[in-house]
């Protein structure tokens, strides 16, 4: 039949999963999947795209499982949505022939990538012989005037920009017929951003937290990802507001303490720092059947990425009256530029389609469930 809708393996698994779970029901309290599952008695793609972007990988369900891994049932949930997950990404990636990065976009790809970069930078400044000198007071934009580094940067970031926003609008075209096709509420939108901005789900279902190495609860993977969350967010706000004092106000770089754009970089520099180095940590002893044990390098290579701009940037600001400012600061710029490059065919994404899949459990918990089976 020419139109009809044929499952990948991943997504089969899925679907077989979650009927037996529908017949168990025992982690029903335990994140909003298992609410959002009993409102169904079949899995169209859709329906399996939208439920696994739901799942935090938290694990909690597999350690409550009673038809885990050894059992014949080989029930493993956290498991079989990561693999569905990264295919979402590869399959609504834009341009489509560009999904296949999501595969590649490694950790060694992300580091060579960077090292690129920065050795291309350095030997433009060598070249120019203004590798290593002073004279410059911290102000980098002797170096590399403002309009170049906006030349340089803007492109790639609004690239980022389109690529993850067209992958998304079709996530949620796709998604929001199979979660009674309502637009979003204010209340709902309230709920969604509450559950995003907490990181709720990642808490187990009972406040204790996760699992990561064995079955102890631990709420280390969601402050980890605070921290990384929250750090990125107010270094991206000291940019945004440094632009404003730039262009609005006409104030010049470089900023320093007590300015609130130093302010806002130094404590974001320092959160990302602390936060991607205990997420690699955490990354690196996680249990072998929690997730996609192939997702891994990209998992750790967009980590990587965010620790190096953190600590570029850091160690830049502190050596900004030395010599060693024109190296650094190609350095900071190649990791950077690195970063923006593959923010949209890497784990970055895994944010914008959770919280569009959170938008619409929100939407969809409010209405009455179509097959009168179980609550919300």
């Amino acid at each position: 039949m020419g139109g009809e809708i044929v499952l990948s393996a991943p997504e089969l698994e899925v679907a077989r999963q979650m009927q037996i779970c529908n017949a168990c029901r025992y982690c029903e309290g335990f994140c909003a999947v298992f609410p959002a599952m009993t409102r169904r008695l079949e899995f169209g793609k859709a329906d399996i795209h939208y439920l696994a972007n739901l799942c935090h990988n938290c694990g909690a369900c597999l350690h409550a499982c009673q038809y885990a891994p050894p059992h014949e049932f080989a029930v493993n949930v956290p498991q079989a949505m990561a693999k569905v997950r990264v295919q979402t990404y590869v399959d609504y990636a834009w341009p489509l022939a560009l999904g296949a990065l999501y595969q590649r976009n490694g950790l060694t790809l992300s580091l060579a990538l960077a090292a690129g970069l920065a050795v291309f930078l350095l030997l433009a400044l060598a070249l120019n012989g203004t590798l290593w000198g002073g004279g410059l007071q911290g102000n980098f934009y002797k170096l590399f005037p403002h309009n170049l580094l906006v030349g340089m940067f803007a492109p790639v970031f609004l690239w980022a920009v389109l690529a993850l926003s067209l992958g998304v609008r079709r996530f949620w075209r796709d998604v929001t017929p199979a979660t009674s096709g309502l637009p979003v509420s204010p209340p709902a939108a309230a709920e969604a951003t509450h559950d995003v901005l907490r990181l709720k789900y990642l808490d187990g279902g009972h406040g204790d937290g996760c699992h990561n190495e064995d079955d102890a609860y631990t709420l280390s993977r969601r402050r980890a990802h605070h921290l990384t969350f929250y750090g990125f967010m107010l270094c991206f706000a000291a940019t945004s507001l440094a632009t404003v004092y730039h262009y609005v106000f006409g104030w010049s770089a470089p900023y320093d303490l007590p300015s609130l754009p130093k302010v806002l970089g130094a404590v974001g520099g320092v959160s990302l720092l602390l936060g991607t180095a205990g997420l690699f940590r955490l990354n690196l002893q996680r249990h072998p059947q929690h997730g996609d044990a192939a997702q891994k390098p990209m998992d750790l290579g967009f980590i990587a990425l965010l620790f190096f701009t953190s600590l570029s940037g850091l160690v830049l600001w502190l050596a900004r009256g030395t010599p060693a400012l024109p190296a650094l600061l190609a350095i900071h710029l190649g990791v950077v530029m690195a970063l923006f490059a593959t923010l949209p065919y890497g784990k970055f994404a895994h944010g914008i389609f959770r919280t569009a899949s959170l938008l619409r459990h929100a939407v969809e918990k409010r209405q009455i469930n179509p097959v009168g089976l179980g609550a919300d």
